[in-house]
């Protein structure tokens, strides 16, 4: 590692996923005291027990591709009540309310562009033993946030610092 600089978190995370919603305090707090030092990358875990989450998963995707997949993440996160309802018609809604192409976002919910990305991030997060969200990857280390999220800021700023 580079003198000065963090290892990067990896978030594993499901947008229809009320932890993970609380969990974004935490991102945001890594931000807040780590700026632009930190890398924190996105990764999606959609559980199957979630009908909409897959599709949220592709719509976060496309989003990232147009500029905006943080402001998109956390817009959807703050409604994941409403998402259970009404599932690829709020994920446009979000879209369109963020600036977004919402066209284009209806449309890879359509074609499955970001299919391959959301597959592989699954496998992956099956591979490392990710079973529930969030769960963070930090230099290496895997903490689940699922079971509790009492102390993981602390341990993660601890895993940064370290």
């Amino acid at each position: 590692m580079i003198e000065g600089s963090l290892p990067p978190v990896e978030f594993w995370c499901e947008l229809q996923c009320p932890d993970c919603r609380s969990a974004l305090d935490d991102v945001r707090a890594l931000r807040d005291r780590f700026g632009d030092a930190l890398t924190i990358t996105l990764r999606h875990f959609p559980l199957e027990k979630h009908k909409h989450a897959y599709p949220a998963a592709e719509a976060a995707e496309e989003a990232f591709a147009q500029g905006k997949g943080w402001e998109y993440v956390e817009a959807v996160l703050a409604r994941v009540a409403e998402l259970d309802q009404r599932g690829p018609e709020l994920l446009v809604e979000v879209a369109a309310e963020l600036g977004l192409d919402a066209e284009e976002v209806d449309l890879a919910l359509i074609d499955g562009r970001h299919m391959l990305v959301v597959d592989a991030d699954q496998a992956e997060g099956k591979a490392i033993g990710v079973t529930g969200t969030p769960t963070y990857v930090v230099a290496g280390k895997r903490l689940d946030g699922g079971k509790s999220q009492e102390g993981l800021l602390e341990e993660i700023v601890a895993l940064l610092e370290g």
